[in-house]
């Protein structure tokens, strides 16, 4: 007996960041896969595919974003019921990782709760993981398994040249500390500018304190942008910008890939030297946190790009030309 079988995608979306599923959607030509997705009076999670998944190449999409216990436990109950409903595949897709600052122990007897999400992902039933700019590439060793790491910078870079017209050997692209220093490089290639970057030491036992930060490389008089994966308190974009206008910089920009913007972090950004903060949509940004410096650009056409490529079995790497590796 010979079948023939046809392949199948299907894409289902959390509720966290449901705008984005639709946008995602919406690029590969595909409906959101109707579910049932509820909260029992308890607060437990229930949910059902309205629709059978049996021989399907399934993708989950959920950010990891406030609240991101909910979130995390949301997708793993999704991806957990597309396993036991016989899915062919099953791929995570996470515009943001979750607790991927914690992926080493700073001090003794901490968790490495990045690799603990690593795990969940896994036993719950994943097969792939896409995931956009994580905060560190080792966590993509945290899975036996293939992992798509999809980089924000071609979007960023695309709108700062032509939209902002920033590019050329004027230009400088700051990294905000050491960590970020391959990123800046990546981007300073993009926009065939200048590097430099500031030297941030933080506190060790008080969370988001910054005790010192100074420049190094030539700023004074240049157009600068600061790059990082994420802006959460907004602190570190903060003093960094203060840091540069002391040295003569301007105008200075900000470019990030996910906008947490937690606490103070919408006062602290407007309050600054920053002319534009140029990010995605990763994450959903509610509107008490939007401010007029605040760029949005969609992340969408980029990772719709990537499942595609996912589902056709073809290069995700070539979309990016190799650059999305760290």
């Amino acid at each position: 007996m010979e079948i023939i079988t046809k392949k199948r995608m299907m894409l289902f979306s959390g509720t966290i960041h449901p705008a984005l599923g639709n946008e995602i959607a919406e690029n590969l030509g595909i409906p959101v896969s109707e579910c049932e997705l509820r909260r029992f009076a308890s607060g437990e999670i229930y949910f059902r595919s309205e629709e059978s998944v049996r021989g399907a190449d399934v993708f989950v999409v959920q950010t990891h974003y406030e609240p991101v216990n909910e979130a995390l436990m949301e997708q793993l109950i999704i991806l957990d019921a597309m396993k036991r409903a016989s899915a062919k595949r099953i791929t995570a897709v996470v515009p943001y990782y979750g607790y991927s600052r914690q992926d080493k122990k700073g001090l003794s007897r901490e968790p490495i709760s990045a690799k603990l999400v690593a795990d969940l992902l896994s036993m719950a039933g994943a097969n792939r993981v896409v995931s956009v700019d994580l905060h560190s590439g080792q966590i993509q060793g945290y899975f036996n398994f293939p992992f798509d790491h999809l980089t924000a910078l071609p979007i960023l870079s695309n709108y700062l040249q032509q939209d902002l017209g920033l590019q050329g050997d004027d230009l400088v692209v700051v990294a905000p500390d050491a960590g970020r220093i391959k990123t800046a490089e990546k981007l300073r290639e993009y926009l065939h500018a200048d590097l430099a970057f500031l030297y941030k030491r933080r506190s060790r036992r008080e969370a988001h304190k910054i005790e010192e930060m100074a420049v190094v490389g030539e700023v004074d008089g240049r157009p600068c942008v600061l790059v990082d994966d994420m802006i959460d308190t907004g602190g570190t974009v903060a003093k960094g910008a203060q840091a540069l206008a002391a040295m003569g910089a301007g105008p200075i920009f900000a470019a990030a890939t996910h906008p947490i913007l937690s606490g103070k972090a919408r006062q602290l950004l407007e309050e600054s030297p920053i002319e534009q903060v140029v990010v995605t949509n990763t994450v959903p940004i509610p509107e008490e946190r939007y401010f007029d410096k605040l760029k949005v650009l969609s992340i969408a056409p980029l990772i719709g790009s990537a499942l595609r490529a996912v589902f056709e079995d073809s290069s995700v790497s070539e979309i990016f030309g190799g650059d999305n590796q760290v």
